[in-house]
């Protein structure tokens, strides 16, 4: 059983930054790929950036060159550096657990925490 706790959140003018920590207990957090997801008010959970056990990462369209998504081992914690902020990157924002093939797909996912807003204003 892997628990996950985000932090980092927060309300930011558009252009800004925030840098997301997810802080993991419960397995051996260097072999697991882990994934940022968010959710706005109304819309379905999306992925936002993974990242492999190797550290290889993935980002959706819409992040990229943007965000970072990096974790340090030693502090069992994955991190999403968050820049150039748009309002429509307002949301709550989740770390998971990869236990499946695709890094897009939230099904693939289990363990998650219990989400961070952001908010991002014009």
């Amino acid at each position: 059983q892997v628990q996950l706790v985000e932090s980092g959140g927060g309300l930011v003018q558009a252009g800004g930054s925030l840098r997301l920590s997810c802080a993991a207990s419960g397995g051996t957090f260097s072999m697991l790929d882990m994934g940022w997801f968010r959710q706005a008010p109304g819309k379905e959970r999306e992925v936002v950036a993974a990242i492999a056990w190797s550290g290889f990462p993935h980002y959706t369209d819409s992040v990229k060159g943007r965000f970072t998504i990096s974790r340090d081992n030693a502090k069992n914690t994955v991190y999403l550096q968050m820049n150039s902020l748009k309002p429509e990157d307002t949301a709550v924002y989740y770390c998971a657990v990869k236990t499946g093939s695709r890094w897009d797909k939230s099904y693939e996912y289990d363990y998650w925490g219990q989400g961070t807003q952001v908010t991002v204003s014009s």
